[in-house]
């Protein structure tokens, strides 16, 4: 189940990023893209496999070490295109120029600072005007959804007090309401342009079958993309725009 709801995720955010990127920039422009929070690096290299020079900031040495690993396995011409580095995502400004990046991606990181706000303010800094921001944050307007379908009155309940929570690891995860984030967006700089739901149908109780993969994408684009179903999904995708 984790492995497609992994599937899903990046399957959904990818067709997202394309769409935003096809709708500001020309076919045929390489961007500076910068991913911070790198996890297993499934963004950064399709997008330095489609031709795009990618940065990674990830914190942990594993990690990088996991993705130079792919990296070196792959062609070379993709290895030239991705630079990696170790260091905090809210350090960019220690290691980047403002404006030096058309695309910033965070993808699963804000879940687990517990103040977002300067980092936030960082990465809009080091976006050139027209620059995209792509956030992918836990939903905190339906965290009692998934644990109510289930019958978990207890989780439920205190999900309707607080944004705090556990992830698949039992590591403490925080979620972000759209609202707060939009106004956020709005006051560095890089109001929010378009936004996603991401994992409608997919999150327990559900249980999709791999064999329906096609038809789960379909329906989870076309949720993703609709209210209200999109409000109500496991995973928010913003795009906010350096200087609107």
């Amino acid at each position: 189940m984790e492995g497609l709801r992994n599937t899903v995720r990046h399957e959904l955010v990818a067709r997202q990023i394309d769409e935003q990127i096809a709708a500001r920039f020309p076919a045929d422009r390489r961007l500076r893209i910068l991913d911070v929070g790198l996890a297993h690096g499934t963004q950064a290299l399709r997008l330095a496999r489609a031709g795009h020079e990618v940065t990674a900031l990830e914190s942990d040495p594993a990690t990088v070490a996991a993705v130079r690993k792919v990296l070196a396995a792959g062609p070379a011409e993709v290895r030239e295109r991705v630079r990696l580095l170790e260091g905090d995502g809210r350090d960019t400004g220690a290691h980047f120029t403002p404006g030096a990046f058309d695309l910033v991606l965070c993808h699963g990181v804000l879940m687990y600072v517990p103040e977002p706000d300067p980092l936030l303010a960082g990465l809009a800094r080091v976006l050139a005007p027209g620059g995209l921001l792509s956030l992918l944050v836990r939903n905190a307007d339906a965290l009692a959804l998934r644990p109510g379908l289930a019958g978990d009155w207890d989780r439920a309940l205190a999900a309707f007090d607080s944004p705090y929570g556990t992830d698949c690891t039992g590591a403490p995860v925080r979620a972000d309401r759209r609202e707060a984030l939009a106004a956020t967006l709005a006051g560095i700089g890089a109001p929010l342009r378009a936004w996603y739901g991401v994992r409608v149908f997919t999150d327990p109780p559900a249980c999709p079958r791999r064999a329906d993969l096609d038809r789960l994408l379909a329906a989870e684009d076309r949720a993703g993309r609709t209210d209200p179903y999109r409000a109500v999904a496991a995973l928010l995708h913003l795009c906010g725009v350096r200087g609107g």
